[in-house]
């Protein structure tokens, strides 16, 4: 293995899975597919994709790629949502096409494509269901993803929708809290299958566990109780907390994982072939510049994880990333840095509910902004 002072290139999809880790890219680009940059990713050893909002928005407003079919479709005269439909389904279909190798030889462990349901449905149960299952029908591919969020409206509608046999990547998620509820839902549908005597092996879902949201979140709140606090002694308390709130929740949610398959209720799925619901790391890149730049790669490898990067994150560890067994180091350590915090009288379910909440907003500006780009194109096309 290399070790994080290697200046060489080396390939970290390889290196990742020797630990049990899939890597998966956070990107989509119609060029990704087209000009086959894709597909030397996926011979390389990458996983699978994830999309969400804002990539789409920075893909389709930011170029001239999706500019013909755009105006075909403007010229049908489709509103700007069903014209972005019809751009998203076309690449996450053919970007699922580009994996199908790897979905077949992992036997559907890997080789998923991810799409999220409209942001402006995370908190109607109902609209969710109905929009997963239109999406899931229209790009008809096995190894499609549905993006649900975790909020407490989403959380039936992912049973709702794994039960279906429809595929789940549960988003936003911070608390784990929440996790634990999201694998609760997980187990609870593939009963469900189970009483109707369904196939469970071919339902996958992965727990995409946001985490650098996290850190930039609770530093802030490190920094605002550091510049008041008229205490001395509590300042050296408080540096030591910086940038470790984020990989504690991680690796105490992977706890909360290995725990829960270890159960005499997962174990009965298992032998009934259902696959478990990996956790994948998601926000994985650094935003504080003064943090390592593989800082949420290297700090968070274990067996049944995926790592979901974007393109920066994923050059920078390939060219100088390091590989150990570390997600389940220090388990006390990090149980300990969550109740350092609420000691300093910062209260993680308040910043986790909040991140929820932000993330939401967030991915609705994204998709009104990507409506609106779409609409200003159609109204130049025509």
């Amino acid at each position: 293995m290399t070790d994080a002072s290697s200046t060489a290139l080396h390939n970290p999809f390889r290196e990742l899975a020797a630990y049990g880790q899939s890597i998966w890219l956070d990107d989509i680009r119609r060029d990704l597919i087209t000009r086959g940059e894709l597909a030397r990713l996926v011979a390389e050893g990458l996983g699978g994709l994830t999309s969400n909002p804002a990539i789409f928005e920075k893909a389709i407003a930011g170029g001239a790629e999706y500019d013909a079919l755009l105006e075909a479709l403007s010229r049908e005269g489709r509103a700007p949502q069903a014209i972005y439909e019809a751009l998203a389904i076309r690449d996450i279909r053919d970007a699922a096409d580009v994996f199908a190798g790897r979905y077949a030889e992992s036997g559907g462990r890997d080789g998923y494509v991810s799409l999220e349901v409209s942001p402006r449905l995370a908190r109607d149960t109902q609209g969710t269901i109905a929009e997963a299952r239109r999406l899931w029908r229209a790009i008809d591919r096995p190894n499609l993803m549905i993006k649900v969020p975790a909020t407490p409206e989403g959380l039936p509608a992912i049973e709702a929708l794994l039960a279906e046999g429809i595929n789940v990547n549960v988003t936003l998620l911070f608390a784990c809290e929440v996790y634990a509820r999201v694998a609760d839902a997980h187990a609870a549908a593939l009963e469900a299958r189970a009483a109707r005597a369904a196939d469970l092996s071919r339902v996958a879902s992965v727990a995409s566990f946001f985490v650098s949201r996290i850190d930039s979140a609770v530093d802030g709140l490190i920094g605002k109780r550091a510049a008041s606090s008229a205490r001395l002694d509590e300042q050296p308390a408080l540096a030591a907390l910086l940038g470790r709130a984020a990989i504690a929740s991680a690796r105490l949610a992977y706890r909360h994982y290995l725990a829960h398959v270890g159960t005499a209720r997962w174990q009965a799925l298992a032998a009934r072939g259902a696959q478990p619901q990996r956790l994948l790391w998601a926000s994985t890149s650094t935003k504080n510049p003064d943090y390592r730049d593989v800082l949420y790669v290297e700090e968070l490898i274990g067996p049944y994880t995926v790592n979901t990067v974007p393109p920066a994150t994923l050059a920078a560890f390939r060219d100088h990333g390091g590989t150990r067994a570390s997600l389940t180091e220090g388990p006390a350590a990090a149980a300990e840095v969550l109740v350092s915090l609420a000691g300093l009288g910062i209260d993680m379910r308040s910043v986790t509910d909040g991140l929820l909440d932000d993330g939401v907003r967030l991915f609705v500006e994204a998709f009104d902004k990507l409506l609106a780009a779409i609409a200003e194109k159609a109204r130049r096309a025509a």
